[in-house]
């Protein structure tokens, strides 16, 4: 179903995957739009027990999009340098296809501190982002990627 990478030499291990995921700052989601065309958004985002954490709006194109089609790819560059004198650039990625669930309850809570403790600067931003999660999740769409194949690539 997914195809293979061309440069083999290029791959990374599952486990180095993994530590883009949970380190990278931003990745870029992809969706099936209405239209045809594909729609790409860069987001905020919580690698944890082997899924994808984002938050969204509770209306608007990417919402949208989610509900015609769960299908999405998830792309997270870090290390990325380029190297000018060689016509190339030095980087890891990961790659994530997937199927995006809407979160409600519970696991809704969790997401979204996780995504806060990602993200603060300090134990009071961890502490209001807590109770923001409790007092505002109903203004708020969380999703959960659960991954279906997953690629890792490095040039050095």
């Amino acid at each position: 179903m997914f195809k293979e990478l061309r440069r083999q030499d290029r791959a990374l291990s599952h486990e180095g995957t993994q530590e883009i995921l949970q380190k990278g700052v931003y990745g870029f989601l992809a969706v099936n739009s209405l239209n045809d065309y594909p729609y790409g958004i860069p987001l905020n985002y919580a690698y944890t027990n082997g899924s994808i954490y984002f938050h969204a709006a509770v209306e608007g194109q990417k919402l949208a999009c989610l509900e015609n089609n769960n299908k999405v790819t998830f792309c997270v560059v870090s290390e990325s340098t380029v190297v000018p004198d060689q016509f190339s650039t030095r980087y890891k990625s990961a790659m994530v296809f997937g199927k995006a669930y809407e979160l409600s309850g519970t696991e809704k809570v969790e997401a979204l501190v996780n995504i806060v403790r990602k993200y603060a600067t300090s134990e009071d931003c961890i502490i209001r982002g807590k109770q923001y999660a409790q007092g505002d999740r109903d203004l708020t769409a969380v999703f959960r990627i659960d991954i279906e194949h997953l690629t890792g690539k490095a040039r050095r």
